[in-house]
C-alpha cells in the first residue's frame, strides 16, 4: 500500500472541501508542490474521490489557478453546492502581488460546473469586502448554504473587522443572495473578539443543534466548534470544543446521509524533524463525528479505515524495565516508585496497534511507547496521564525543558480499573491515535521512523492487552 494517508505523489493536499454524490465522497483539495520554479506559483484545486476514506481516484485538477496578474492566482478555500443540475463553487481569489499595486488581495469569487469537472468561471460575480466595516486583504473561505428559515441563501466568510484590538477583530461574516449572484453584506454573523480570524467557517445542523466549525491560529492553532439551538446563538463553547490536536487544521465537514466526517490535513514540519516549524499542507486525515446526548461531538475513526488493517503481525514482550507479567499479547506490571516498560519488538513503518489499557489507582502515567530503540534511549510515548485527565505525546530524549510535545494533548476523563482502548494508526511520518471512540490525537513523527515498540507504567500499576495489524 503507499500512502494511506492521502497525499498527491509530487505536492501536498491542502484544505479540503468535501461533497457526496451517488454513493462516494468527492473531495476538492487545494494543492501544493512547494516548488515554485518547476510547478510555477499559486494554488488550484485538484479533487479525488473515496468511497472508504482508504483507496483514492484521482481526477486531476478541475479549478485551475490564474495568472500573477489575475486575481486567483492563488485559489482559496471555499464550498461546492448543487441547485438542480448545475454545480456551483465559491472560492478564494488571493493574489499576494495585489496590495502593493493598490488592489484588494483577497476576493470571493464563483465557478459553475454541469458534471464537477470542467468549470467555467465567472469573474463578474467576484465581491470584495465593504471597506467601512472588514479589512480589505481577509474576506476570504466562503461557506454557502440555502437558509429554510429566511428563504435565501447565506454566505458565512472568515473576515476581519477594521475596529478593535488587532488581535480580536476576527469574525465570521454574512452576506444573504436570492439567485447565488448578487450578496447584500450584512451584520456579522459572529464578532465575538476572541481570535484574529476565524478560517474556513462552516454550519451545519444535527437534530436541534446547530453547529459553527472554524479553524484559528491566534490562541492556538485548532479546528474548534460551537453549537446553538439557533441561528442567532448563542453559540456556546462545549468543555472540549475540538476536533485534534494542532496536526489536524482547517477542517470541513459533509455527510453521506448517514453519518457526518471531518476532513483535515495533517501537517508536515519543516525540514522534515520534529523540532521543525509546522508547515501549511499535509496528509489528509478523516474523521466520523459522533453527537452525544447533550449535543456535544466526539470524533473516531471511519469503520472503512478502522477494518482495512487485517493481517495478523506476530510478536512477543520482554521485560526491558521493572517486573513485568508477560502472556502472550497481555503485559502487566506493579510500578508504584519507579518506571517498567515491556518491550515488543519491530514496529512496522505502516500499521494499526490496538492496545487495552486499565490502570490503577494513583498511577502517573501509562501508556505505548512507538518507534523505540530496545534500550529505550530514543522513541515516542503516547502516554494517559490520569491525574491531568489528559492524553499527551512525548518524545524521548526531550528537547529541552518541555514535559510533552507542544501543542500534541488532548483532554479525557481517566479513571482508575477502568478500561481505555487506544488505537494507534501509524503511515511513515503521520501518527494518528483515539481513545475510546472519542478522542483523537494526530501528529508527526519524524526524528525517529524505525524501531520497536513496547508499553509502559510510570509510578504505578497498568495492565495492556495488545494486538498489532497491518494492511
Amino acid at each position: 500500500m503507499g500512502n494511506f494517508f492521502y497525499k498527491p505523489e509530487d505536492g501536498w493536499l491542502a484544505d479540503v472541501i468535501p461533497f457526496h454524490e451517488d454513493g462516494e465522497f468527492k473531495l476538492l483539495y487545494l494543492k501544493d508542490w512547494r516548488d515554485k520554479e518547476t510547478f510555477g506559483e499559486g494554488t488550484p484545486w485538484f479533487l479525488i474521490g473515496t468511497k472508504d476514506f482508504v483507496t483514492y481516484t484521482e481526477y486531476g485538477e478541475v479549478l485551475p489557478r490564474g495568472g500573477e496578474t489575475e486575481q486567483d492566482l492563488y485559489i482559496y478555500t471555499g464550498c461546492l453546492l448543487k441547485v438542480g443540475e448545475v454545480y456551483h463553487i465559491f472560492y478564494t481569489g488571493n493574489n499576494f502581488h495585489y496590495p502593493s499595486q493598490g488592489k484588494k488581495q483577497q476576493a470571493v469569487m464563483h465557478a459553475v460546473s454541469s458534471d464537477m469537472i470542467h468549470w467555467e468561471k465567472i469573474p463578474e460575480d467576484a465581491f470584495y469586502a465593504p471597506a467601512d466595516r472588514y479589512e480589505e486583504h481577509d474576506w476570504r473561505d466562503p461557506f454557502v448554504f440555502w437558509n429554510e428559515e429566511a428563504g435565501e441563501y447565506w454566505m458565512l466568510l472568515a473576515a476581519r473587522l477594521k475596529e478593535g484590538p488587532s488581535k480580536r477583530r476576527g469574525c465570521v461574516a454574512l452576506c444573504a443572495s436570492k439567485d447565488l449572484k448578487s450578496w447584500e453584506v450584512r451584520e456579522p454573523f459572529w464578532a465575538p473578539s476572541l481570535y484574529t480570524t476565524h478560517e474556513c467557517p462552516e454550519l451545519f445542523k444535527i437534530g436541534k443543534w446547530w453547529y459553527l466549525v472554524y479553524s484559528t491560529f491566534s490562541d492556538r492553532t485548532v479546528t474548534h466548534y460551537r453549537m446553538s439551538e439557533s441561528l442567532q446563538g448563542p453559540w456556546i463553547a462545549p468543555e472540549n470544543d475540538g476536533f485534534d490536536t494542532r496536526a489536524f487544521y482547517a477542517a470541513k465537514t459533509w455527510t453521506d446521509g448517514e453519518r457526518r466526517y471531518a476532513f483535515g490535513w495533517n501537517p508536515t514540519r519543516e525540514g522534515e524533524h520534529d523540532g521543525g516549524t509546522w508547515q501549511w499542507g499535509g496528509s489528509l486525515v478523516v474523521h466520523e463525528i459522533v453527537q452525544q446526548g447533550d449535543g456535544t461531538l466526539l470524533v473516531k475513526v471511519p469503520e472503512t479505515v478502522n477494518a482495512a488493517w487485517t493481517r495478523e503481525r506476530p510478536f512477543s514482550f520482554t521485560e526491558a524495565l521493572g517486573r513485568w507479567e508477560l502472556e502472550g499479547a497481555r503485559a502487566a506490571a506493579e510500578a508504584e516508585d519507579s518506571f517498567a516498560c515491556a518491550y515488543a519488538g519491530v514496529l512496522p513503518t505502516q500499521c494499526k496497534l490496538t492496545v487495552n489499557v486499565a490502570f490503577g489507582a494513583n498511577t502517573r502515567g501509562c501508556g505505548i511507547i512507538v518507534r523505540a530503540d530496545e534500550q529505550l534511549e530514543q522513541g515516542y510515548m503516547i502516554r494517559l496521564e490520569p491525574g491531568r485527565n489528559r492524553i499527551v505525546l512525548d518524545q524521548w530524549p526531550r528537547k529541552g525543558d518541555v514535559p510533552y510535545v507542544v501543542g500534541m494533548e488532548r483532554p479525557v476523563e481517566l479513571v482508575p480499573g477502568t478500561d481505555y482502548e487506544l488505537r494507534v494508526f501509524l503511515d511513515g511520518t503521520v501518527c494518528v491515535v483515539y481513545v475510546n471512540d472519542a478522542i483523537a490525537l494526530s501528529t508527526r513523527l519524524y526524528d525517529c521512523q524505525k524501531g520497536g515498540w513496547g508499553v509502559f507504567v510510570s509510578e504505578g500499576s497498568a495492565s495492556f492487552q495488545t494486538r498489532l495489524l497491518e494492511s
